[in-house]
């Protein structure tokens, strides 16, 4: 046996591999953008090119802070893709998250592309991935968001930064004054917008079909699939959407204010810390302060960063957009984890108890604490302490799901498909096992990247979920039915049979057994908001 036998580095197989396809065009990692030529890169094992960081949007500096997207500039020559661009400037963080881009800069608005190698101009679903992190954090250049792994299933998956925190949702009367729109804030999500109109007129070029779009996001970017459903900017842009926990439909503590209030709130927040509510005197201020402002201890309160109804991207509130039909009328797969929120009860100190719950019950609900009781029970402590675990989680992000999905059987006019991802995690560094299935567990069976995740113990029967997660998925994705050979029967949900798919070691659909609690909550706080 040679020396070197089985050493081959992964850049000469790649090298080898575009030499020894001459049935491909003559080079297939090169490809034309409507702004220039793009050169990516193979993948490690050659059957994916990846194009990282590629301009989809003018920088947002300057005079262009606040506003939205503009069109990028168009380049000479080939420009290089083969490195992720800078993530937006943040805010905020969580353990978690591990990036791989240059740092953060407001020039931060670009996007990946990954295709199956040799793939047939405009042939194959499009799958664009929206990230989580509460709008105030994120980025694409996670190992566990990597599209490469979806791509060997026959799509093409494409990720896209977007502007958070201050920078993506500061609402002010003078940027209302200044848009002929008469609206100001989310300029985030019009950045998910202008990545998607990017898509729509590109991808094809990359083997992907323009008529073939399906959004899909986790946390805030699952909230943020529902608002591009509803957006008269977006929703025509979608052929089919998935949503992982979460949905802008509003429980006790989340709903988007009107662009009122937004306002009136930052203009007084940037008095208070700035000295100045002139919008120009704002804008020479740099990112570094704003974003030190932003999250200062002593910062006076302020509301959450995040979208609000500004009449332009959402000329109404998500949910009455919805009660309407105004959103697209496109197939949906949306559910959430099993202990979304269960840290806060499992640790609680004191520990949850009969008496607490109780009292949580009754200063929450008033009068219909028993009502709630019911639904919730607790006769014991460890009851307690469990029924806490389960309203933790649908306080927090799982009735704004189930909501969303109610609302879109009774006037989406398409097929809807819900899922209860409950398979426990194994634990890492960031994750005791005692969490169970927790906030964002679902994001790396989704992507077939498990062994992302550090210093997990993955078992067989996380592997064999993995596997059959990402089918499921990109059979939604290419045909509105996540169905296929070999996968366990998944029904659509409602409007008369509430079925759940749930996801664990044995995948298998049962009728809703939680139903009477998304209920109960619907009656205290599905009355309509802005």
């Amino acid at each position: 046996m040679p020396l070197f036998a089985g050493r081959i580095s992964a850049a000469l197989v790649a090298a080898l591999l575009v030499v020894a396809m001459p049935t491909y065009a003559a080079n297939p990692v090169q490809v034309k953008t409507d702004k220039g030529k793009v050169d990516g890169a193979l993948t490690a094992d050659g059957k994916v090119v990846a194009f990282k960081g590629v301009p989809f949007a003018a920088p947002p500096v300057g005079q262009l802070r606040w506003q939205p997207p503009q069109p990028a500039a168009k380049w000479k020559g080939v420009r290089s893709a083969k490195e992720f661009g800078s993530r937006c400037v943040q805010s905020s963080g969580y353990p978690d998250m591990m990036f791989h881009d240059p740092g953060q800069s407001e020039d931060c608005l670009t996007l990946n592309v990954w295709a199956p190698l040799g793939a047939k101009k405009g042939s194959l679903p499009v799958m664009v991935w929206v990230y989580g992190g509460g709008f105030v954090s994120g980025s694409t250049s996670e190992n566990r968001q990597d599209g490469q792994f979806l791509a060997h299933r026959d799509v093409v998956v494409v990720s896209m930064n977007y502007r958070m925190g201050i920078f993506g949702f500061f609402a002010h009367p003078e940027l209302t004054a200044e848009s002929p729109h008469h609206a100001s804030g989310n300029y985030g999500l019009m950045d998910q917008a202008a990545a998607l109109a990017w898509v729509k007129s590109n991808i094809a070029a990359f083997g992907g079909d323009p008529k073939n779009i399906t959004i899909f996001g986790e946390s805030a970017g699952s909230f943020s699939v529902s608002s591009l459903m509803a957006s008269p900017l977006s929703k025509d842009l979608i052929s089919k959407a998935i949503g992982e926990s979460g949905g802008a439909f509003h429980s006790s503590g989340i709903t988007y204010p009107t662009r009122e209030v937004a306002e009136e709130h930052w203009s007084q927040f940037a008095q208070a810390v700035f000295g100045t509510t002139k919008l120009a005197e704002l804008r020479k201020i740099s990112a570094d302060d704003l974003v030190k402002a932003a999250t200062a201890k002593t910062a006076p309160p302020h509301p959450r960063f995040g979208p609000d109804v500004d009449g332009y991207f959402l000329p109404d509130s998500v949910p009455n957009i919805f009660a309407a039909g105004k959103q697209a009328h496109v197939p949906l797969l949306a559910g959430w984890n099993a202990d979304e929120g269960r840290g806060e009860a499992l640790f609680a100190k004191p520990p949850v108890s009969v008496e607490s719950f109780a009292a949580q019950a009754q200063k929450t609900f008033g009068d219909r604490a028993q009502e709630f009781l019911a639904v919730y029970p607790g006769t014991t402590d460890e009851e307690a302490k469990t029924s806490a675990g389960d309203f933790g989680g649908d306080n927090f992000i799982a009735y704004s799901t189930w909501r969303w999905i109610e609302a879109h059987v009774r006037t989406g006019n398409s097929p809807t498909y819900r899922y209860f991802f409950n398979l426990g995690s194994p634990g890492d560094k960031n994750h005791s096992a005692m969490l169970g299935a927790f906030h964002s567990d679902d994001i790396e069976y989704v992507f077939g990247t498990l062994d992302s995740r550090p210093e997990a113990v993955w078992r067989p029967e996380d592997r064999k979920l993995s596997e059959m997660i990402g089918q499921y998925w990109t059979n939604f994705a290419r045909s509105g039915d996540p169905n296929g050979p070999g996968l366990p029967k998944w029904p659509t949900t409602g409007p008369t049979e509430w079925q759940v798919m749930y996801l664990n070691a044995n995948p298998e659909a049962r009728p809703d057994p939680y139903r009477a609690r998304y209920l109960f909550l619907d009656s205290v706080w599905g009355k309509p908001k802005p």
